[in-house]
This record gives C-alpha cells, sequence and structure tokens, in this order.
C-alpha cells in the first residue's frame, strides 16, 4: 500500500510518502528541496555517484512512522544538505524548516 499525505511545519507543506513493504516501511518526507528518508535512502551514492547532483538529503535509521522520521536526529546527510546547516544529529522536523526557509 502506498499512502501520500500533506504535512505542514510553521507554515511550510510538505509531501510525506509512506510504502508498506514486507516487514518495513518506507518514508520520505519532501520539498521541492530536499528530503528526509527512512534508512533505505544511501548518502554515500549521493555523496559520490551523484554528487553533481546536488541533492539536499537526510536519513534516519530506526523509525517506523512519520512522526518518528520528523522527531528522529538524522544519522546521515548529504554534502550538499551540510551547506544548509544540516548536520548530522540535527532533528528532521529541523532539517525540512531549513530546507524550507533556504532561497536557491
Amino acid at each position: 500500500m502506498i499512502s501520500i499525505t500533506p504535512i505542514e511545519i510553521e507554515g511550510h507543506l510538505f509531501t510525506a510518502v509512506t510504502i508498506a513493504l514486507p516487514k518495513t516501511n518506507f518514508m520520505s518526507i519532501s520539498n521541492d528541496k530536499g528530503y528526509i528518508m527512512c534508512g533505505a535512502l544511501d548518502v554515500a551514492l549521493l555523496n559520490e555517484k551523484l554528487k553533481d547532483r546536488k541533492i539536499i538529503a537526510g536519513r534516519a535509521v530506526g523509525v517506523r512512522t512519520l512522526d518518528q522520521l520528523l522527531d528522529a536526529p538524522l544519522e546521515s546527510v548529504t554534502y550538499e544538505a551540510e551547506t544548509l546547516g544540516i548536520t548530522k544529529g540535527t532533528v528532521g522536523r529541523e532539517a525540512l524548516l531549513k530546507m524550507a526557509t533556504h532561497i536557491l
């Protein structure tokens, strides 16, 4: 089952996608600038092989719900996310706000 849910954080809109898979859930919350995601995100791949795309993203591990994804500290982030002040340990919700308020 696939679920798409709008999420508002301090007046900024995001899109949450949850895909129920056998024994796990795939989750991401995004806007037009970047996203946070569950442990399925391969940050090393984004930083190394897709570096030229300048993807703004962060990964939280051990999360099972969207609320947990919002409240979890990010375990890893892309180099491009770091340019916005999003670092390892930044809470998901705060990372999304930095993405929403940054002018590209």
